[in-house]
């Protein structure tokens, strides 16, 4: 193919840089696309290859600077859809039944209402489908972060006959690891989509408000070994979905404020530049593989601040307060189960300890999921619906200024007392601050000194 530029005109060096990208793609360097492959998660197989290649060229033909997240949805789509079946009637027909139930168990222990929307049977392809919107929006921070840090860092590495070429390739590089990090979470969304059995199963809301889900197959496996009925796994399943949906559906600020908290949170990670300039310095480009982990295992994102943990404190405190109240509800609804108390213990289990994915998405994004501090959540409801009934309890959820704070977790007592008071028609006990402020107002305290 001609060249329809002059022979005196000179190559711009983005062109240069373009042009070596595409050798690069087109087969002709010594790097092995086959281990490219291996450090964007993918399987070493033609198919694979194939289709990083295409990926990849299409980042260098759209530079804009962004992330492509279409890319992690295509990446969790084709891992959710390996060895997916689709829902049988008779699963359907189970399960439909369970959330029915469910549903009229759910209203004889809580007052919050019910759903207007019907509870969803989706597979595990459709939840990375629609999980996904969430997942971009918790991880993009991280992903602008570590491209812009890999772009600066091989800038300043380059030698100085290529500082023009990288300089003025910034969004091609940029585009290229903003690729390459969407595929990884495009991995980990694929394997969660394999492990979670709900909507709501690892305690933020990924569906829109309002919206319960199960997944059949996940459900079915999920009771694999319990020896529990089916039947009984599955009516667990459907409450404690259907508790959760209720409740971000109630209490209308509530997803906004835990997103906010996570958002928060995830702007404030930084990446760990030196240890991306030790890498870059030493980076062997025909073993991209140490690239892949540095990134993967969280390498390259440094300890969390001072600010970074007092959000982080009232994050967990936000998710222990809704699975602890999920966990009250759910054990109230389905205390004529027989094995209820053994679906509820595994449960936990597996939120304490979090599956392989859910470990990948905090390595990969610096934000770890679980309610450390559920079990004192869970005992803080239970007390508090113990001395004041369900309806009082879940008036909590009408503000966010009535939500129990870190304090109520580690002593409920005032808090019980407060609601107790409050019951009864009295005037709650006031403490030191509260009387400090109102003599504040009052202009007491402005008393003359003693000589």
């Amino acid at each position: 193919m001609a060249d329809d530029r002059s022979p005196d005109s000179p190559q711009e060096p983005d062109d240069d840089f373009r042009d070596m990208l595409r050798e690069f793609l087109s087969g002709n360097s010594s790097i092995d696309p086959s281990q490219l492959a291996g450090a964007a998660g993918l399987p070493n197989d033609p198919a694979s290859i194939q289709q990083l290649i295409g990926q990849l060229q299409n980042a260098i033909r759209n530079t804009d600077g962004g992330i492509n997240w279409d890319l992690a949805l295509e990446q969790a789509r084709t891992l959710a859809a390996q060895d997916a079946h689709t829902v049988t009637p008779a699963e359907r027909g189970a399960l439909d039944q369970a959330f029915n139930v469910a549903g009229l168990w759910l209203d004889g222990v809580t007052s919050v209402a019910e759903l207007t929307s019907p509870p969803l049977l989706i597979g595990r392809a459709e939840w990375a489908r629609q999980t996904m919107p969430l997942w971009t929006q918790l991880a993009e921070p991280v992903a602008l972060s570590i491209s812009d840090a890999l772009t600066r860092v091989l800038t300043e590495q380059a030698p100085e006959e290529m500082q023009g070429m990288i300089a003025n390739a910034g969004q091609v590089m940029r585009s290229i690891g903003g690729a390459l990090f969407a595929m990884q979470l495009g991995q980990v969304v694929g394997q969660l989509a394999k492990e979670v059995v709900s909507g709501g199963d690892i305690g933020i809301p990924l569906l829109e408000d309002g919206t319960a889900a199960l997944i059949p197959q996940n459900v079915a496996e999920f009771g694999d070994g319990l020896d529990i009925p089916t039947d009984q796994v599955q009516l667990y399943l459907a409450v404690r979905e259907l508790a959760h949906a209720r409740l971000f559906r109630h209490a209308k600020w509530l997803r906004l404020q835990l997103l906010t908290q996570i958002t928060a949170f995830a702007k404030g990670i930084t990446i760990d530049t030196e240890r991306l300039e030790e890498l870059a310095e030493g980076f062997d480009p025909s073993n991209p593989e140490e690239l892949r982990e540095a990134m993967v295992s969280g390498a390259l994102i440094p300890p969390k601040s001072e600010e970074q943990l007092e959000a982080l404190a009232r994050l967990e405190t936000t998710l222990a307060l809704v699975e602890g109240w999920v966990d009250v509800v759910t054990a109230d609804a389905t205390k004529l189960l027989p094995k209820a108390d053994a679906v509820a213990e595994t449960v936990r289990r597996r939120r304490a300890s979090g599956g392989p994915a859910e470990s990948a998405f905090s390595t990969l994004v610096g934000l770890e999921l679980r309610p450390r501090r559920l079990r004192e959540a869970a005992a803080m409801w239970q007390a508090v619906t113990d001395a004041v009934g369900a309806e009082a309890r879940d008036d909590l959820w009408s503000h966010p200024d009535l939500l129990p704070q870190s304090s109520d977790l580690d002593d409920p007592s005032a808090l019980i007392a407060r609601m107790t008071a409050a019951a009864r028609g009295e005037e709650p006990e006031r403490d030191e601050v509260d009387q400090a402020l109102d003599d504040l107002l009052r202009g007491d305290t402005e008393r003359p000194q003693e000589d």
